[in-house]
């Protein structure tokens, strides 16, 4: 009989489970468009309760604090920087090919924004980066990770002889520092401080004078 119960409930929670994984990544992808604009603080249950026509209750269950959905924030804005910038370069062949795409698509994710206030990396960085605590440690997380996957490729580029040469982790933190100031640029209608970017990075990268 308990087989059989068993058997019988678990599509029933199965769907459930699967509900609940597209809710949390509806409201955590909402909250990081919030938040690009007005800041992780800008982000609450109440509000998002209110632009998204949901219960204050519900979205209190899915995420139980302001901080958990902060958190899940952070991780959907990772999520479409990896799927914009990250996946497509990865599909190229390592080396100039690769990092190309990869400097290309991150231009790309500045120039034409997912996330309404521009890039959530940078804007976040920014907001969190004298306040300690959860959300500034997965931000910190996210910056390291990008930069050492950065490296990573320019490493790879130089060992084939198609990057210029430096120590990777010093280049990707240069390029990081460029293209971040590329975005806060273009967020200030200064669009044309892109291309400028765009050639001090070939310059950094390829050694192609700015």
């Amino acid at each position: 009989m308990s087989e059989t119960t068993s058997a019988t409930d678990s599509p029933v929670t199965d769907q459930r489970l699967v509900k609940g994984a597209r809710a949390r990544a509806a409201i955590a992808r909402h909250a990081a468009d919030v938040a690009s604009v007005e800041g992780l603080n800008g982000v609450s249950i109440g509000r998002l309760a209110t632009d998204l026509g949901l219960s204050k209750s519900g979205i209190a269950t899915l995420f139980g604090s302001k901080e958990a959905l902060q958190l899940a924030a952070v991780r959907a804005g990772r999520e479409v920087f990896v799927e914009r910038v990250i996946s497509p370069a990865l599909a190229a062949p390592r080396g100039e090919s690769r990092l190309r795409v990869l400097i290309d698509r991150w231009f790309a994710h500045i120039v034409e924004p997912t996330f309404p206030g521009g890039c959530f990396r940078t804007a976040a960085v920014t907001e969190f980066d004298s306040r300690p605590g959860p959300v500034r440690d997965a931000l910190a997380a996210d910056l390291e990770e990008w930069q050492a996957f950065l490296a990573v490729e320019i490493g790879k580029a130089q060992a084939l002889g198609l990057a210029a040469p430096g120590d990777p982790a010093i280049l990707a933190f240069e390029v990081d520092a460029v293209v971040s100031a590329a975005n806060t640029a273009s967020q200030l209608g200064a669009s044309a401080k892109v291309g400028t970017a765009r050639a001090i990075v070939e310059r950094i990268l390829f050694g192609t004078p700015a």
